[in-house]
């Protein structure tokens, strides 16, 4: 079933279905498959890196391969795994269409999905040249990888991160920013709880690294939740976070840095500014847009 007509998207698992607690059982169950996913795609991994003798030399490695393009596609599908869970426990658990977790329509807009990508792209583009235009020369943002892979390795490994990243970054926001918002939504009037908790979890899923990385974390998680209630669906948060990390994978790729450990928790200071400017300036004007588009914010 579906929420009445009007309710907001942080609202669309309040279809009276399944009891006042209910809630708390569709959330309980759902991360602990999210994390039996992922414990299943490392065991699959670590099986198929003994079965052909492809894992790394060094005993104390954090790869599950050696080559870092393979070793980097298991780790994004262990992530994209959560799109099937979240959907499964919408319908199944939160008995609901699978599809009031992309939008207010109960599904995704993908006109509105291309748009955003439009502004998304060159946004994005524009932001990394600013940063690297600040942090040019000095040694924190010197490459520290093994330089350019060549160009077939470098295709390769572009081909497999336009496949496989766009399912990674729209599984982060599936679980954060849509999945969890409406699932706390179902026990809280205000969607400010749950934004702020799915923020924080957001920022702490990318482990522990530099406090300005972990800030600029939690300041975009919190912008991106904001623009998903105002916007009424994932297409806008989906197709910038996508956008972000096909452009950060690629140059890592380009450098010869896709075996790093390094997240966005690591990031220093300056990006953190930077992203003080363009997480609102990219928020606020998809939210101008989608007010002049008629864009649904709400169930009709």
């Amino acid at each position: 079933m579906r929420a009445e007509a009007g309710a907001r998207y942080d609202q669309q698992g309040r279809n009276g279905q399944g009891g006042r607690f209910a809630w708390l059982g569709e959330l309980s169950l759902v991360l602990l498959l999210v994390v039996v996913g992922i414990l299943v795609v490392s065991v699959v991994g670590l099986v198929l890196a003994e079965v052909l003798d492809a894992g790394p030399e060094a005993a104390d490695s954090e790869m599950f391969f050696e080559d870092p393009v393979a070793d980097m596609a298991l780790q994004l599908v262990g992530i994209a795994i959560g799109i099937p869970i979240v959907l499964w426990g919408a319908r199944y658990l939160g008995r609901r269409p699978a599809g009031t977790v992309s939008s207010v329509l109960g599904r995704l807009r993908w006109k509105w999905l291309g748009l955003c990508a439009a502004v998304a792209f060159p946004l994005i583009i524009v932001q990394f040249g600013v940063l690297f235009a600040w942090t040019w020369g000095e040694e924190s943002a010197e490459p520290a990888g093994d330089g350019f892979p060549g160009w077939t390795a470098f295709l390769v490994s572009l081909a497999v991160l336009a496949v496989l990243v766009p399912f990674q970054a729209a599984a982060e926001e599936y679980v954060f920013r849509g999945w969890l918002v409406q699932v706390i939504g179902r026990a809280v009037r205000s969607p400010w709880p749950a934004v702020v908790l799915a923020s924080l979890l957001f920022a702490l899923a990318h482990g522990f690294g530099e406090l300005t990385g972990f800030v600029l974390l939690l300041y975009s998680a919190l912008w991106w939740g904001w623009l998903v209630i105002r916007t009424g669906g994932l297409e806008a948060v989906i197709t910038l976070h996508a956008a972000n990390n096909l452009l950060a994978f690629g140059l890592a790729a380009g450098f010869g840095e896709l075996a790093s450990t390094e997240t966005a928790a690591d990031a220093p200071w300056q990006a953190m500014v930077v992203e003080f400017v363009f997480a609102p300036l990219y928020c606020l004007g998809i939210a101008w847009l989608a007010k002049r588009r008629g864009v649904e914010r709400v169930s009709p």
